[in-house]
């Protein structure tokens, strides 16, 4: 598959999650005695990845997110020479998600998105539980490490075929329903700038935590599964 066809695919991919995910996040976690909460924004992220695996994922691998990216590189599944380019294309979906999430959400009469938080990723005051950033950083190491360890299981040669995008979705399902509480779950430096961008204040100050952590932790769990689970052909 050309490479314009496979970014063009991250970029879609991602900006589904973003606009899936983020989107039920500001539009209805907390709508008049309706909001989905925690466990539907959870639940709409995990339903993004799913769907959207089987839809473009034979293009481009369905990675939408820079740590599943560097992670597959570190695992051995990937080329170096490509991680630059899909990076940047999921970067740029996440971005015009949030735009178009930004657009949407400013047709309600009082919002604002730094005062709401728009859904952004936070630690300490900024996060949703409280949590510290000692806590934020050990929550989103862990998250994405599981989260390659799972990525890499679910597409192995041995494992069942077609059902890889169950096992992603569900994973990032669950990834949320542990973490929102910590820091409103980023596991996705892309996800994370697309809505700090807009939100625009502290967001954006802490957004080097929601690149470093997940990427380090995608190299993890990328390397775990290689050199500890993986087996190797003779």
């Amino acid at each position: 598959m050309g490479m314009g066809k496979r970014l063009a695919a991250e970029f879609f991919g991602t900006y589904w999650l973003v606009t899936g995910g983020c989107g039920s996040a500001v539009l209805a976690a907390a709508f008049p005695q309706l909001g989905i909460g925690f466990a539907g924004v959870a639940l709409a992220f995990g339903l993004t990845v799913l769907t959207m695996v089987y839809a473009v994922g034979h293009i481009s691998g369905g990675h939408f997110n820079p740590a599943v990216t560097v992670g597959l590189c570190a695992g051995g599944r990937f080329p170096a020479r490509d991680v630059v380019p899909y990076v940047i294309a999921q970067v740029v979906g996440a971005i015009a998600a949030g735009a178009v999430l930004y657009v949407i959400a400013s047709g309600k009469p009082g919002f604002d998105a730094a005062a709401s938080g728009f859904a952004s990723d936070g630690y300490g005051e900024h996060s949703p539980g409280g949590y510290s950033m000692h806590a934020a950083i050990v929550c989103e190491l862990v998250m994405t490490a599981f989260f390659l360890i799972v990525i890499h299981g679910a597409t192995d040669r041995r494992a069942p075929a077609g059902f890889a995008g169950i096992a992603i979705g569900l994973a990032l399902t669950l990834i949320h329903l542990i973490s929102i509480p910590v820091t409103n779950t980023s596991v996705n430096p892309a996800r994370s700038t697309g809505v700090a961008l807009f939100q625009g204040g502290w967001a954006v100050q802490q957004l080097w935590l929601f690149w470093l952590v997940p990427l380090v932790g995608g190299i993890v769990g990328g390397l775990i599964y290689r050199y500890l689970l993986e087996q190797r052909q003779d």
